[in-house]
């Protein structure tokens, strides 16, 4: 058998495999009926107690597929996040399944007429999740899915094996198939995966990556949600606290090794700060971490591929002429890498033709841009692919107003970083090349359901007025009621 034949049996193999799964659930999701909040909240507390139970081993580990990786963001983010989150959907479940009532018109409305939108489930949704946050991305648009009343499937990253494993057992343990199922490999099973007729796919991951998964989803008219990230700039601006952008800033560029969707990617600040803003990372690098090879708060980038395209990047900077600063000494550029380390380095006005200023770095690099006008960073920002975050540190309100009104991004941030993610009652989504749809709190629980127009007509019905022979008399009494 010559090679593509035999990847072609592969994928057909896996195709079918996940096909099996997806025919089970939506079997059970027929035959089960629609899911009543009392099920659709023992789902919710199964998955909150897997968290709380597994805690420690889940952490161990996230920090086994890094290398190294701080146990507190693993804790804190990978797990306490999205419990909050798992809470927020269990405490609201019910209300938001109760019909969303919309008026009818007049005079219809004043005669019995009933209008309402009515959540369904849509049925089975496919989870694709990434290796950054791989126990939080999954956790987050599950918890939506199952309060909407899914079924869910969820391929996890190939990057984080033993944590993918490790998601596989528990939900086989605490779950039926027929409820959630996992899924793991690598590329060809991800590509099966994705080519399946879900009734809604969720995509965590990279635009290009996004780019195959959009085109397997069109073949059955899959709807999807992509959260794809992109260059999240930050706007230092005027009357800014320095000492607390940078604290705020770096306390994100750092965690997790800047490998965060929502993570600062690159900050403009007036020339006259520059100085002032370089010093203050330095020292927070200091303060917070002192060195980073061995220390256990600083993580790892996810595998050598990555490190060595990120190195690249500031490689790109120096070779141009550029100056870098490295806030650490004990790890860098010319000295071996320490469990895939990568020590934050500052890469001071970059052409826009570099790399580092076209890709998504996803990583601790950190280009500076100084500006004198604020419209020109706006311009900027304008001229680039749309950003999952905007980030603005500073006191004016025309400046704030002006990026509000006059920039386009998945959120905007004033005065802090990613704040928003945490906040349950808002949708957290991109826009354009940072993704489509969103999910978190009832933006989510909409998002994975279908809004079912519902209409029942009282007393009265127009359709008498619209049946053959048609008159003028008839059509200007129409044009009267119709304005």
């Amino acid at each position: 058998m010559n090679s593509a034949l035999a990847a072609d049996t592969a994928h057909n193999n896996d195709f079918q495999e996940i096909q099996k799964i997806v025919e089970l659930q939506r079997n059970s999701f027929i035959s089960d009926g629609y899911p009543s909040a009392k099920t659709r909240i023992d789902r919710l507390d199964r998955l909150i107690a897997m968290l709380r139970s597994n805690k420690q081993k889940l952490a161990a580990t996230l920090k086994s597929d890094y290398s190294a990786r701080s146990h507190f963001d693993s804790v804190v983010f990978d797990i306490l996040v999205p419990i909050e989150s798992l809470k927020y959907c269990r405490k609201n479940t019910a209300k938001w399944m109760k019909p969303e009532k919309r008026g009818a018109k007049f005079p219809l409305n004043l005669l019995g007429a009933d209008a309402h939108v009515f959540y369904q489930p849509m049925g089975v949704v496919g989870i694709v999740a990434p290796w950054n946050f791989p126990i939080q991305l999954t956790f987050s648009p599950l918890g939506n899915a199952i309060s909407a009343g899914n079924r869910a499937i969820i391929k996890p990253s190939e990057l984080t094996p033993e944590t993918s494993a490790l998601l596989e057992e528990l939900f086989k343990a605490d779950f039926s198939p027929e409820e959630i199922s996992v899924v793991n490999g690598g590329p060809d099973v991800a590509a099966a995966f994705t080519a399946q007729a879900f009734d809604h796919l969720v995509f965590t991951g990279a635009p290009s990556v996004a780019k195959h998964v959009m085109r397997a989803a069109a073949e059955n008219l899959v709807p999807l949600t992509l959260e794809l990230g992109g260059k999240c700039p930050v706007i230092i601006g005027e009357g800014a606290d320095i000492k607390s952008a940078v604290e705020r800033i770096f306390t994100f560029k750092t965690m997790n090794a800047g490998q965060i969707c929502l993570a600062p990617d690159y900050t403009f600040v007036q020339a006259e700060v520059l100085p002032q803003f370089i010093e203050c990372a330095k020292n927070f690098v200091a303060e917070n971490f002192g060195t980073l090879a061995d220390n256990d708060d600083y993580g790892s980038i996810i595998n050598e591929r990555h490190r060595a395209r990120i190195a690249g990047y500031i490689q790109e900077a120096i070779s141009k002429g550029y100056q870098t600063i490295p806030l650490s000494d004990d790890i860098g550029l010319d000295k071996l890498a320490h469990n895939h380390k990568l020590a934050p380095t500052l890469v001071i006005d970059p052409s826009n033709d570099c790399k580092i200023m076209s890709d998504e770095i996803f990583g601790p690099a950190m280009p500076i841009k100084t500006y004198t006008n604020i419209n020109d960073v706006a311009a900027h920002i304008n001229r680039g692919e749309r950003p999952l975050a905007l980030y603005y540190f500073g006191k004016s309100k025309s400046e704030i107003n002006m990026l509000k009104h006059n920039t386009t991004s998945g959120g905007m941030v004033v005065n802090d970083i990613a704040a928003h993610v945490l906040q349950d009652t808002m949708p957290l989504g991109g826009v354009g090349h940072s993704g489509m749809g969103s999910y978190h709190g009832f933006d989510g629980f909409r998002q994975l359901s279908h809004g079912k127009g519902y209409y029942k007509q009282g007393l009265l019905s127009l359709t008498p007025f619209f049946k053959a022979p048609h008159t003028d008399k008839m059509l200007s009494l129409l044009e009267k009621m119709m304005g």
